[in-house]
């Protein structure tokens, strides 16, 4: 029978998602993320060198799918607010990807990013949309594009990233995700709307 390598590496980068998002990558365990696949440890280091690697692999996974899941090309920039809500889904249904651009942050000290480059263009790709519907009138062009999708980003991250705050500042409302949905796509709307 043959070795079904993709399969492997799936689950592999599943477990250590989960591994790295509830201890850290320097928390994480190569054992504890090959019992929870069900692999054999040496598998991690053939197919993604050491721990630093396949971290690197989990976030560009994840950003890949988050991207899969709320794409935002330049025909459909000029409905930010709907790439709004998909974030928000994305983040609802996939916690874990929070926890670990979190764990990232907190620990990088070298400067070091993983997969920066392919991450950085990953993000110019999407600034450039909303620079083409801002050309095309689509969007206005008082805020730059980069800014209008980093305020994007973070409207719709925060309700995940720190729910505590969310709960002090908005109470009650927040025991209602599809109402803190609607809010956010709302707010994003007013993005849209020439000053």
């Amino acid at each position: 029978m043959a070795w079904d390598t993709e399969g492997t590496k799936r689950r592999l980068l599943e477990a250590a998602v989960h591994e790295f998002a509830e201890r850290g990558p320097d928390g994480a365990r190569v054992a504890a993320i090959a019992t929870r696949a069900g692999i054999n440890k040496e598998r991690i280091y053939q197919y993604f060198g050491d721990k630093r690697g396949l971290f690197e692999a989990v976030l560009t996974d994840q950003l890949e799918q988050l991207a899969a899941a709320s794409p935002l090309s330049a025909d459909h920039a000029g409905d930010l607010a709907e790439y709004a809500g998909h974030v928000f889904d994305y983040h609802r249904t996939h916690p874990q990807f929070l926890r670990l651009l979190h764990w990232e942050g907190l620990q990088q000290q070298d400067g070091e990013l993983p997969a920066a480059s392919a991450r950085a263009s990953h993000y110019a790709e999407k600034v450039a949309s909303l620079a083409a519907a801002q050309r095309a009138g689509a969007l206005p062009d008082e805020v730059a594009p980069g800014y209008l999708l980093y305020a994007v980003a973070a409207l719709a991250a925060w309700f995940f990233a720190v729910p505590q705050v969310v709960r002090m500042i908005l109470g009650a409302d927040t025991d209602d995700p599809d109402a803190l949905r609607a809010a956010l796509v709302a707010l994003v709307r007013r993005l849209e709307i020439r000053a």
